[in-house]
């Protein structure tokens, strides 16, 4: 089994990066929100009442990222040096596919960062759209947020 470089003597700790070289650093997350048909032909048309859902989880998202140290306990902070957020429509399958990439230069990677990223961005969705999401019964039976992943991790020199 990996080592948990987290954990020594039992306790929780930030690993010390002090001693690592700066490198150019990516990481690229995806993950995917599952909504009815309706709901996806109205974001489609731009006709959600609470504006432009994807402008605004791309925004959340990329706060999302900027704030991942502060949500994940054991993260450094890092000097984000970009970060993309993207969409894709999965057509009939009425799922809206969020990409996001972040870089920096530094001594640490940024998957928990892409990954924060596309988290939040896909909530941001989910927020945007929840009232048109419920059946007769108020339930989201279509509604899910799946397979957020690390797609890749690179380290350039």
């Amino acid at each position: 089994m990996a080592e948990f470089t987290h954990i020594r003597d039992d306790k929780a700790y930030m690993v010390d990066v002090t001693g690592k070289p700066d490198v150019g650093r990516s990481a690229v997350a995806s993950g995917r929100i599952y909504l009815r048909e309706e709901t996806m032909d109205a974001i489609r048309k731009g006709e959600v009442i609470k504006g432009n859902v994807l402008a605004t989880a791309r925004v959340a998202g990329i706060m999302g990222v900027k704030r991942t140290s502060d949500l994940i306990p054991m993260c450094h902070p890092l000097p984000i040096g970009g970060i993309s957020i993207d969409f894709e429509d999965g057509g009939d399958e009425n799922f809206i596919e969020a990409i996001c990439t972040v870089k920096t230069y530094g001594k640490t990677g940024v998957e928990m960062e892409a990954l924060t990223g596309i988290s939040v961005a896909l909530l941001a969705v989910w927020d945007m759209v929840k009232s048109a999401e419920k059946d007769e019964n108020g339930q989201y039976p279509e509604t899910a947020i799946e397979d957020i992943h690390v797609v890749k991790k690179e380290k350039t020199a």
